[in-house]
């Protein structure tokens, strides 16, 4: 059986340790700070020391902005591989958040047919962060156990919308730069210290989505725990992973927690730069397996609409 190299996008959001010692090939994402472009993931420099970099650079009000990955940068990191005899996974960030999917998606047309006897995959991870890195680590548990390439993309096909991404931030000014959500909304949620609870949703162009929002940080973290007790499955067996936007001890702190419910393994890593520009600082996220997203087909603040319309009619 021929095997077959991942290569996913810095949005995976790899230890890396971990990208390392299971060889995943990850494709940097890029950032422009103040007219400065930096890359997201720098060999020979720890991940930790460019996020605290990058978070240091939006505390002080440094204008940035993202760029997706471009399909000459998937061909460039696919070509030398393909050409070893080997086929090719592309793990994307969701291509509701990015249209890096699409690019991934081009390269690996462009390459099947310059490349006819090789198999080469685009898959949408459905995730950010690591959500999508725990699926980057599933594929390869699944390819060190001998499966193919093709067999591996149907089942990250089948379960991308099992692994369930939960997050809190701490300040609304970055969701509402990014357009997230609107100005008005921003000025009122900062007034009345509200979080947003954000969830990676079950829409077909997956992206991040309001689900709920709590007064003050305490019970915005709590929500986040109390998502993975309501919709994590067997997480006696599961290896989770929580991700921070320069807020360690919140991260750690919410460790313990996950752990007295048993978990098998908890990872802690900063939060990914490309869509933490748009979360910011104080961002905090748990990522799990769990009930498959695309069963909660109506939004939150829909459901909400309708139980509330339910009682005024009842009145």
């Amino acid at each position: 059986m021929n095997s077959f190299e991942i290569v996913t996008d810095s949005a995976a959001n790899l230890p890396d340790s971990y990208r390392i010692d299971r060889n995943i090939h990850v494709v940097p994402f890029r950032y422009i700070a103040d007219g400065v472009e930096y890359t997201c993931l720098e060999e020979g420099v720890p991940f930790r020391e460019s996020a605290k970099k990058f978070y240091a650079l939006l505390k002080s009000g440094a204008d940035i902005k993202t760029s997706l990955v471009s399909e000459a940068q998937f061909t460039a990191a696919a070509e030398p591989l393909l050409e070893e005899g080997k086929d090719v996974l592309f793990l994307t960030i969701a291509s509701g958040i990015s249209g890096t999917y699409n690019q991934a998606q081009a390269a690996a047309e462009a390459l099947s047919k310059k490349y006819p006897k090789r198999t080469v995959i685009a898959i949408d991870s459905a995730n950010a962060s690591m959500g999508q890195g725990l699926l980057a680590l599933k594929a390869a548990d699944l390819r060190d156990m001998g499966e193919s390439c093709s067999a591996t993309a149907e089942w990250l096909q089948e379960n991308v919308y099992k692994l369930n991404s939960y997050l809190t931030v701490s300040d609304l000014k970055y969701l509402k730069k990014s357009g997230r959500i609107s100005t008005l909304v921003a000025i009122a949620g900062t007034l009345l210290s509200i979080k947003p609870i954000i969830k990676a949703d079950g829409g077909p162009v997956p992206k991040l989505a309001v689900c709920g929002r709590e007064h003050g940080r305490k019970k915005a973290i709590s929500a986040v725990l109390k998502a993975f007790t309501d919709n994590a499955i067997e997480p006696e067996t599961q290896v989770v992973a929580i991700t921070h936007a320069d807020c360690e001890e919140e991260a750690f702190a919410l460790a313990e927690e996950v752990k007295k419910l048993g978990v098998k393994d908890v990872i802690i890593e900063y939060y990914d730069i490309c869509t933490g520009a748009h979360a910011g600082p104080g961002t905090l996220a748990l990522f799990f397996t769990g009930k498959d997203r695309r069963g909660d087909s109506v939004p939150a603040e829909a459901r909400a609409g309708v139980k509330k319309k339910a009682r005024n009619t009842a009145k």
